[in-house]
């Protein structure tokens, strides 16, 4: 719904907002703090968001609303995706396919609201093709495919991190809009791009940083062994 209203570079700047919205939810829900400097990173990505908004040259605020409440919705996904794995073992095969069947039921009544069965009604022929179901099977193994590597990054470092990631790829995709569609290019519109993008590599830096930190502090002040550990480690000697 962002797309209809917006340029494909802005929908990225848009969509830059996720971080931003994943350190709050992230705290609010699975009880994880960001450090400061973590957040000073975040600030650029707010600059970039605020500066591109002002350079789009076909800008919409009802697009803007879009692609920010997309931002939410991205941000509780990998929340979750995290605080569900433990219930499901930590196994990411499970939860793909948990989400794939609830993803397909889901999908009926959205049909319905949106008047799609009108239009499968209107095109049936198009069923009986095999280009089509060529480009299904295609687009459905790599989403498929999408959603467990996903996982997988959730699962070994955090959603925060997961969106970072997410948005420095959506820049790629916004400089490549700039090439493929011919969108305009304005100042304000690359500065913005160039913000978040610094934002998300200046984060992943700190994080690096930081994870180092905590390795090398536990290496060389290791926690006391509980006693039902300080047991297991007696009968293995």
């Amino acid at each position: 719904m962002c797309l209809m209203y917006v340029e494909v570079s802005f929908y990225n700047v848009a969509r830059s907002l996720t971080i931003c919205f994943n350190v709050v939810l992230s705290y609010l829900l699975l009880g994880s703090k960001t450090s400061p400097k973590t957040m000073s990173a975040l600030v650029l990505v707010i600059m970039g968001f605020y500066i591109g908004s002002e350079g789009e040259v076909n800008f919409s605020l009802i697009g803007t609303v879009f692609g920010v409440i997309s931002s939410v919705f991205v941000c509780l996904n990998s929340i979750y995706t995290k605080k569900v794995l433990p219930h499901v073992g930590e196994d990411k095969w499970v939860l793909a396919f948990y989400n794939n069947v609830n993803a397909s039921l889901i999908f009926i009544p959205c049909m319905w609201f949106s008047g799609e069965f009108a239009v499968l009604a209107e095109h049936m022929q198009t069923l009986f093709s095999l280009t089509f179901w060529f480009g299904m099977v295609l687009s459905g193994v790599l989403g498929f495919s999408i959603g467990i590597v996903v996982v997988m990054q959730i699962k070994a470092t955090t959603p925060l991190t997961h969106n970072v990631s997410g948005t420095a790829k959506a820049c790629a995709q916004t400089m490549l809009a700039f090439v493929l569609w011919g969108n305009d290019m304005t100042a304000g519109a690359v500065m913005g791009v160039a913000l978040v993008l610094g934002g998300s590599l200046l984060y992943a830096y700190i994080r690096i940083t930081e994870e180092n930190a905590n390795k090398a502090s536990k290496a060389a002040h290791p926690e006391p062994l509980d006693l039902e550990q300080q047991q297991q480690q007696q009968q293995s000697e």
